[in-house]
């Protein structure tokens, strides 16, 4: 009896599809959800999701949100999410470099922004240790 994933975030569907397992990163630690897991709701952390069908497991870079798992259907509600393929590493590189700017000259800068900064340079952190992982 397999599971069936959906994550979604604010801009689109990033991934829909029937698995064997998945592990989601969360505020308690990794969570790893097989067919028949009982009922949770979980704040997820910036982290990797790896995502098990067959022989193959695919990662994805998460930032925030929620995940929900209720019978063999689990939802995760992600801030921001991208599959490992679709990972532009000089793109990501330059935002870091960016938020890392903004955040060493910022004096008076708003807690929002600041928060929202620093959320940034993490996401930014995730997907570069899982773009490079396989080097």
């Amino acid at each position: 009896m397999p599971l069936t994933l959906e994550i979604v975030t604010p801009e689109a569907r990033v991934y829909s599809d029937t698995i064997d397992s998945v592990v989601i990163p969360t505020v308690e630690g990794e969570v790893g959800i097989l067919p028949g897991h009982i009922p949770l709701l979980t704040q997820i952390e910036h982290g990797e999701l790896r995502v098990s069908k067959g022989t193959a497991t695919e990662l994805l870079a998460v930032s925030g949100g929620f995940a929900e798992v209720g019978g063999d259907v689990v939802r995760v509600l992600a801030e921001q999410a991208i599959t490992e393929s679709k990972i532009d590493e000089k793109a990501v590189e330059e935002a870091l470099k960016r938020a890392e700017a903004e955040l060493a000259a910022a004096r008076n800068i708003d807690p929002q922004q600041y928060e929202h900064l620093q959320g940034l340079v993490r996401y930014s952190g995730v997907q570069l240790a899982l773009k490079r992982r396989k080097r």
